[in-house]
C-alpha cells in the first residue's frame, strides 16, 4: 500500500481512483464496510483504491474543547487500513487553512485535481468542508458537476449502530468485550515500557509499565484479562491493571500489564496491551498482603477467562 502524508505526495500522473473518505478512528466494522466497497468499487471501475484520512482528528482544530479521546495512532490505523487491500492512503494534515476549505474546494482541489475520482464512498453522515457544511446531497450534487458518482454506505448494526463514539464509551465504562466486538478485534493501546516504582517485581508480580501517547482513550480503572504484545509478534496472556495503584497512594493513572508465564526485560521496547474482558473494579486494600492474595486471584481468572 503507498502512504502519502501530504496532498502533494499524490504523483501528478496518479490515474483513476475509488476514494473513502473519513477519519477512520479505530477501524471498525463499520469504517471496514466504506472501504470494502472502495475496494469493490476500483475493480469493478479498473481504478485504484484511496483511502483518506485526517491527522490530526479535525475536531482538535475547529473544536479543540470537544475533541474525542482516539481509539489508536495513525500508524495503527495505516497498518489496519493496509490489511483491507487499499492501493494507497491518503492521511491530510488537518489545520486552519484545511478547515477554511469549502465543500466545493475540498471536492476540486482533492478529489478533482489529485485523485481523478470516478467514485466517492462515504458513511451516510458524512459531512465536509467549512463548517460542516457539506453534506452527502452536495457532494452527489458536486459530483453530477464534476463526474463522479458517490456511495453513501448505511451505518452498520441494528438497533446501536457501531461508531467510534460508541466504542468509546464502551472503552470508557471498561465494557472491552462490547468494544472488541464493534472493532472486530481486542481493543488495546500501544506505548513504550518504562520503569515505574518496581513494586511489582518486590511482590512477586513484575509488571510492564506503559507510556502512552496523550489523547488515547483508555479502559476504566479496574483489573482486565488481556494479551501483552511485543514487537516480535509474540503473544503473552496477561493481567493488566488501569489506575492509580490505591493501596499504595497513587497519584498517576497507569496501565500495568504481568505477563503470565514469561520472564524478559521489557524495558524500553514497544509492546501493546489488548484488553480481552474486565474483572473486576480498582480496589484499595489495607495492606501489600492483602493486594498480593486478589492479584493471585486475579491470575488464576486470566488463566479461566483466556
Amino acid at each position: 500500500m503507498k502512504r502519502w502524508s501530504a496532498l502533494d505526495d499524490v504523483p501528478a500522473g496518479w490515474g483513476r481512483s475509488a476514494v473513502a473518505i473519513g477519519v477512520f478512528d479505530g477501524v471498525h466494522a463499520g469504517h471496514r464496510a466504506i472501504v470494502a466497497r472502495a475496494v469493490a468499487a476500483a475493480n469493478e471501475l479498473d481504478a485504484s483504491s484511496v483511502v483518506v484520512t485526517f491527522d490530526p482528528h479535525p475536531a482538535t482544530v475547529v473544536r479543540p474543547e470537544a475533541a474525542p479521546l482516539l481509539l489508536g495512532d495513525v500508524a495503527q490505523r495505516l497498518d489496519l487500513l493496509s490489511s483491507l487491500g487499499v492501493d494507497a492512503t491518503l492521511v491530510l494534515p488537518f489545520d486552519r487553512e484545511m478547515s477554511s476549505w469549502t465543500a466545493e474546494q475540498f471536492v476540486q482541489r482533492l478529489l478533482v485535481d489529485r485523485l481523478h475520482v470516478r467514485r466517492v464512498v462515504v458513511g451516510e453522515n458524512f459531512r465536509f468542508g467549512n463548517r460542516a457544511l457539506g453534506d452527502v446531497a452536495l457532494l452527489r450534487s458536486l459530483g453530477a458537476h464534476h463526474d463522479f458518482d458517490v456511495d453513501a454506505v448505511s451505518l452498520v448494526g441494528d438497533a446501536q449502530p457501531v461508531s467510534s463514539t460508541l466504542i468509546r464509551e464502551f472503552v470508557a465504562a471498561g465494557d472491552v468485550a462490547a468494544a472488541a466486538a464493534a472493532l472486530t478485534r481486542p481493543y488495546g493501546v500501544s506505548g513504550e515500557v518504562v520503569r515505574g516504582d518496581g513494586r511489582g517485581r518486590e511482590l512477586g508480580f513484575p509488571t510492564a509499565n506503559l507510556a502512552l501517547p496523550a489523547g488515547l482513550a483508555v479502559p476504566a480503572d479496574g483489573v482486565y484479562a488481556g494479551w501483552l504484545v511485543r514487537a516480535d509478534g509474540s503473544r503473552w496472556p496477561a493481567a493488566i491493571s488501569v489506575g492509580t495503584n490505591p493501596t499504595f497512594d497513587g497519584v498517576d493513572r497507569r496501565v500495568e500489564a504481568y505477563a503470565l508465564d514469561a520472564d524478559f526485560d521489557l524495558y524500553g521496547e514497544i509492546v501493546r496491551v489488548e484488553f480481552g474482558e474486565r474483572l473486576r473494579g480498582q480496589v484499595r486494600f489495607d495492606d501489600a498482603a492483602g493486594l498480593v492474595t486478589q492479584m493471585c486471584l486475579d491470575v488464576d481468572a486470566v488463566r479461566r477467562t483466556l
